[in-house]
């Protein structure tokens, strides 16, 4: 019988900064742009939509609309989701539809289209897709959140660049771009794809979008397309800066209740979680100033992983999120999960997701229990420590929501003397209900 360390409750206090207005600061950020003398009455309008769960884009993509339609245009929205949805037109509206972005909460059309057009190759013989609705448009907006990958690292990471090149690449272009930076940094296939992009299309501008640890919108930028490559780094920066993190950097058994695609693009954040899988090797021609997470690449020193030395012996994850519609892309970054996560997850989405991004071992099924209780013994008995009532562990709800964090005594000595660390409740017993079910994390009390 597994002897259980006692757990508390803390409270983590990261920035505020937060916009109070956002459709306020989205028609001022869009009134500074003078689009007027771009936009010609009748105009066509492109307006991406992504995949992930960014907070509050039904009201940010509802905002940019109406503010297109004041300037004379005819905006409509296209999924900008590379590979997701199941690399289908029917499944990316489902995603858009669990973002509340449909055609009649938006008050315009959703084109949905898996077929894209060809519109060049760069300097290294990349070709450069796009889609076809797009190309078509007279204009593109551009809206996605700006912060650090969880594949590569660059001077640019995940933001408005990668969603004009990427998302709007769709299924084939998600896959060349993740095969060319095997060889190339996403900053060099910018440096050459970016500009013919934009010599091809009218691309208006782009609403890039910071969020701080509590999943609110900190900062909303309209910036005009010929910015991007200034603008993208430094607001990069910001984001890190905002971003959540794990109080403690030495970490026994971390236990998540939920990943998704919602969360991130490997279902769990690994610039929280740190954690690289031992089984992505580079190929022999690589160098290791190269290497980068989960397989990506990176040619910048500047660049790293935010928490590169947190050290994690074993991740148990429970579930996976509703709005990740059974795309467990990531899973195999963990080491034990649930049957009622592996029960929820479509295979077909996980390995197109996986497989276009290069990382077969993404979509790796852990080992697999009935019971949260028999994971958790599995996590502690092959952690390393030798008296279980030493074992530290954090408990989280999911890698984007970390201001309340559950961790075991262990880490009482670590409290002391830590500015915005403030322990919420008396160190209790782990409690596990008939079923050997942990409550979720929510219902911590």
């Amino acid at each position: 019988m597994t002897n259980y360390p006692k757990l508390l409750q803390i409270k983590q206090e990261f920035p505020h900064i937060a916009v109070n207005n956002i459709v306020e600061k989205i028609k001022s950020e869009i009134a500074n742009l003078k689009l007027d003398r771009m936009i010609k009455p009748n105009d066509s309008i492109a307006i991406t939509a992504g995949s992930r769960g960014i907070a509050d884009i039904n009201t940010i993509t509802k905002a940019v609309v109406d503010e297109l339609i004041k300037l004379r245009g005819r905006p409509f929205i296209i999924p900008a989701m590379g590979s997701h949805g199941g690399a289908t037109a029917e499944g990316q509206l489902d995603v858009l539809a669990g973002y509340e972005i449909t055609e009649e909460s938006m008050g315009v059309p959703i084109k949905s289209s898996m077929e894209v057009v060809k519109i060049g190759e760069n300097k290294d013989g990349i070709p450069i897709y796009l889609d076809k609705n797009a190309v078509a448009a007279d204009h593109i907006v551009v809206i996605n959140r700006v912060k650090p990958h969880t594949r590569f690292v660059g001077e640019i990471e995940s933001g408005l660049i990668k969603m004009l090149l990427v998302g709007l690449g769709k299924d084939i272009g998600a896959k060349i771009y993740h095969r060319a930076i095997m060889k190339h940094t996403f900053d060099q296939i910018i440096d050459s794809a970016l500009p013919m992009v934009l010599s091809k299309v009218s691309v208006l501008l782009g609403m890039a979008i910071i969020e701080n640890a509590y999943g609110n919108v900190a900062d909303i930028r309209a910036i005009k397309s010929e910015e991007f490559i200034k603008a993208e780094p430094k607001l990069k920066k910001e984001a890190s800066r905002l971003m959540a993190k794990l109080p403690f950097k030495d970490i026994d058994l971390l236990i998540i209740d939920e990943m998704g695609k919602d969360i991130s693009g490997t279902g769990m954040d690994i610039n929280i979680i740190g954690r690289q899988q031992e089984s992505t090797q580079m190929p022999s021609r690589a160098t290791p100033a190269r290497q980068s997470r989960l397989g990506g690449w990176s040619g910048h020193d500047s660049g790293q992983v935010l928490n590169d030395d947190v050290r994690i012996a074993r991740i148990f994850v429970r579930d996976l999120t509703p709005k990740s519609h059974g795309n467990a892309c990531g899973i195999g970054l963990a080491d034990f999960t649930t049957r009622r996560l592996v029960d929820k997850i479509d295979s077909q989405k996980t390995y197109i997701n996986c497989l276009t991004g290069l990382r077969p071992e993404g979509a790796k099924i852990p080992m697999t229990f009935d019971y949260d209780k028999d994971a958790i013994d599995a996590g502690i008995s092959t952690c390393g420590v030798e008296n279980t009532n030493n074992v530290k562990i954090v408990w989280i709800k999911n890698t984007l929501d970390l201001e309340k964090v559950i961790i075991s005594e262990a880490y009482l000595d670590d409290l002391k003397g830590r500015d915005g660390l403030e322990q919420l409740s008396p160190a209790k017993e782990l409690a596990f209900d008939s079923s050997g079910s942990l409550p979720l994390f929510n219902a911590w009390a």
